[in-house]
């Protein structure tokens, strides 16, 4: 089904050459509760994503575009993403944990808890080309038994968190944020782009994406500047082009930032944008998560490589 409005706000030049005026919006299902981390599996060609509230993660083909359940119960899962072995990585509202899905099926537990204490709801996760695992903890899965159960935090602070591949260890890499959300590395991954949305309990709390560096050893980040303000709604999560430019989830659609901060054009969508993922068998598709709803647009740009 399509969208026959326009599905694009060019607002800087530099975004007509990453649209095609001509491609629409697609709405690939609709019936979710609030639709969550996108993650498209090549080999498969299909998508995995996650309707946190109903608890469960579904399944979108994209050679029949049926849909179907791939998990349920499914941990209040949020954020997804695909390691380099093509296996699943998932932040677990409701079991507070950041879990992946081996090839034969099998649930492995990477990181559960930070010097004893449980984590509060792991929301958004990435994988570097070092097999380390850099997540998000806000405490949206405790604040309600809406999205996750009800709890008090352990930790009693939102942290980004890296686990060491070689031997399990999580250690914090950010500390100054009031409800860190989505991440993404920079194409050479020297950079690494974290939103907060702690708006969503203050007025006057943060609705920015930050922007740190990535050491040399690829083990701890400095600097943590804000590359970008939300201007409708927050940032959640997000993806870059192998461009370097950054699509992020946003209150009217998904907003594209040039590499220099710079906000150069929108995809509108009709409800309220949580996260995006590229994929296709050219990583030319533009998969998005809004709310109720999974979509999708083509695009003339590809998706970062994964190194």
């Amino acid at each position: 089904m399509s969208d026959a409005s326009p599905t694009f706000e060019i607002l800087d030049e530099r975004f007509a050459s990453c649209v095609k005026t001509s491609a629409r919006l697609e709405k690939l299902y609709e019936g979710c509760r609030w639709a969550e981390g996108p993650a498209y599996f090549a080999a498969g060609r299909y998508l995995v994503w996650s309707d946190i509230p109903n608890d469960r993660q579904l399944r979108w083909d994209e050679t029949s575009g049926k849909v179907g359940v791939f998990r349920a119960p499914a941990g209040f899962s949020n954020g997804n993403t695909v390691d380099r072995q093509g296996r699943l990585v998932s932040c677990e509202h409701g079991n507070r944990r950041v879990t992946r899905t081996e090839h034969d099926g099998s649930v492995t537990v990477l990181a559960d808890t930070f010097e004893g204490k449980r984590f509060n709801s792991p929301n958004d996760v990435v994988v570097r080309s070092d097999d380390s695992v850099w997540f998000t903890d806000p405490a949206y899965g405790l604040d309600s038994d809406y999205e996750g159960h009800r709890a008090e935090s352990e930790i009693g602070a939102c942290h980004v968190y890296r686990w060491d591949p070689a031997t399990g260890e999580v250690r914090i890499v950010a500390d100054d944020f009031v409800r860190p959300n989505g991440l993404a590395f920079s194409v050479d991954e020297r950079r690494l782009y974290i939103s907060d949305t702690g708006a969503t309990h203050a007025a006057d709390g943060p609705r920015h994406m930050r922007a740190f560096d990535v050491s040399d050893d690829g083990a701890s980040l400095s600097g943590g500047d804000v590359f970008a303000v939300c201007t409708e709604g927050l940032f959640d999560g997000f993806r870059l082009d192998d461009g370097g430019r950054i699509w992020a989830s946003a209150g009217d659609g998904v907003h594209c930032y040039d590499p220099d901060g710079t906000l150069i054009g929108k995809v509108l969508v009709p409800e309220t944008v949580a996260n995006v993922e590229f994929g296709g068998p050219r990583c030319n598709r533009l998969f998005i998560c809004a709310t109720t709803s999974l979509y999708a647009v083509l695009l003339p740009v590809n998706g970062a490589p994964r190194l």
